[in-house]
């Protein structure tokens, strides 16, 4: 039995892992346990890495045996965290995450012994959340109830090559972008709603970052 401690950004993130992703991983014999980052009643959104931190130092070293990963939007991450500015000067998704991920555990490294680092597999999703949701308009459109907008998702997914590439500006991001067309759009309710008419395998093949991120966990 292998157990992820899946540190999230918020309660979208939190929800998505509870209803998509717990289940096939326990047919694997690996158990996520996500919460949101920090303490009770101060949890999730904008935080610091120092939070971060104290998460990471307080499950990794109160279980010698268990993983740890993170589930955060590039977006919502603070200007000052590890690799946000090196990532934000490269060109594709791809290689923002790549840097992001090294500087992150560049930094850690001098906090954390050998071993807490080989047990800990940080993630960010490339530019957040909402991008996994244009790995299928149609779907998207008809999860929220709001089957008239799935040509309008459709005309933005296809102006780029993957849904987490949507899109290099914290004004053009996904969220935005769904604002604009739908002005009650409610990201923990509407997020998983959406995400479970897709479906895990479509937004896998969809979305090589998450799906990598994914495939790394199986492999634990």
């Amino acid at each position: 039995m292998t157990r992820v401690h899946v540190i999230c950004e918020g309660q979208t993130e939190e929800t998505f892992v509870n209803e998509l992703l717990c289940e096939p991983f326990a047919a694997r014999k690996i158990y996520l346990q996500p919460s949101q980052i920090g303490k009770p009643r101060h949890k999730g959104g904008n935080f610091k890495v120092e939070r971060l931190i104290t998460d990471l130092r307080n499950r990794l070293r109160k279980d010698r045996n268990c993983y740890c990963t993170t589930f955060f939007d590039f977006y919502g991450l603070p200007a000052d965290f590890p690799g946000k500015r090196e990532a934000s000067a490269e060109l594709s998704a791809q290689d923002k995450a790549n840097c992001l991920i090294a500087e992150l555990q560049k930094a850690l490294s001098a906090k954390f012994d050998h071993d807490e680092m080989r047990r800990f597999i940080p993630y960010v999703q490339m530019y957040e959340f909402e991008g996994l949701l244009f790995s299928d308009p149609e779907r998207f459109a008809r999860g929220i109830d709001q089957p008239h907008l799935a040509s309008e998702f459709s005309a933005i997914r296809e102006d780029f090559s993957t849904p987490e590439e949507i899109n290099n500006s914290p004004m053009t991001a996904p969220s935005k972008r769904i604002e604009g067309l739908y002005r009650r759009y409610e990201k923990p309710l509407h997020g998983s709603l959406a995400a479970l008419e897709i479906g895990l395998a479509t937004i896998r093949a969809e979305c090589p970052i998450f799906d990598g991120w994914l495939e790394r966990l199986e492999g634990l």
